[in-house]
């Protein structure tokens, strides 16, 4: 059985699509069998994996409004291991459709249950925000992993996320806990950076994950080129931070990697 991990964190720019996209290929790479599901309307996530946005007849957006099961969605093998469900911009208007929806909280779950025995990890990038779109996806996971970009404001809005999970398990969702919180654009040199990991190390003891994720111009071009950082370059600081990230999720997950 699977484990479907939300990618999440509101404030924008923190490498959250950048992670959820090279994590996923990283574990697809070490022989795990992953599903990435493309949840922010921005379509980045679909994008950067090589699948273009316009030619997407079935999406995400189908299966949170319509009914449509994810198999109608999905885009096999777009790296090795990896499966999508993408994203287009009419994800965008689900927020509007959702609020007059039966159960408008809850319409990612029970297809996504479906999937959990095909896949050993699920990652579901979420929009920067925490509106019904991230609900639908915090209901429907099993943990929630935070990157945190490593400066000033970094945990600025954090207490509002930690305060929806805490709503999200004692209303629709118990079993749902933090997989980990990364720091990333990491800059060992800077005073600052190191304030900021001790001060997230403080407020989140045990869950802040060993690998941190450097500041590096090869992550920033790969997604425009529509590959993940270990088919763009793979020798590059990048690709050695993803991957060490992928095994520290699998040995935390039980496994070996």
């Amino acid at each position: 059985m699977g484990k479907i991990i939300a990618v999440a964190n509101q404030k924008g720019g923190v490498g959250k699509t950048t992670t959820a996209i090279n994590l996923a290929a990283c574990l697809g790479d070490l022989g795990r069998k992953v599903l990435m599901i493309d949840f922010d309307p921005q379509g980045n996530a679909t994008s950067g994996l090589g699948v273009n946005k316009r030619d997407i007849k079935v999406s995400t957006y189908d299966i949170l409004i319509g009914g449509v099961q994810p198999e109608a969605a999905m885009v096999k093998n777009v790296c090795k291991n990896v499966d999508l469900l993408p994203c287009n911009l009419a994800l965008a208007g689900a927020e509007i459709e959702l609020v007059e929806m039966e159960n408008r909280v809850m319409r990612l779950r029970a297809p996504l249950l479906k999937l959990k025995a095909n896949y050993d990890f699920i990652f579901i990038d979420c929009p920067p925000s925490l509106g019904l779109i991230t609900l639908n996806a915090l209901t429907a996971c099993d943990t929630v992993m935070i990157p945190i970009q490593c400066e000033y404001y970094a945990l600025e809005g954090l207490s509002q996320l930690m305060n929806t999970v805490r709503q999200v398990k004692r209303l629709y969702n118990s079993g749902i806990d933090i997989e980990g919180v990364l720091m990333t654009m990491y800059d060992g040199r800077l005073n600052l950076t190191m304030q900021v990991v001790d001060e997230v190390k403080r407020h989140f003891p045990r869950k802040v994950y060993k690998t941190t994720i450097p500041r590096a111009v090869r992550l920033s071009e790969a997604p425009s080129f529509g590959r993940p950082i270990i088919y763009f370059d793979r020798g590059s600081k990048g690709t050695v931070a993803y991957y060490d990230l992928a095994r520290e999720v699998i040995k935390m997950n039980g496994g070996k990697a």
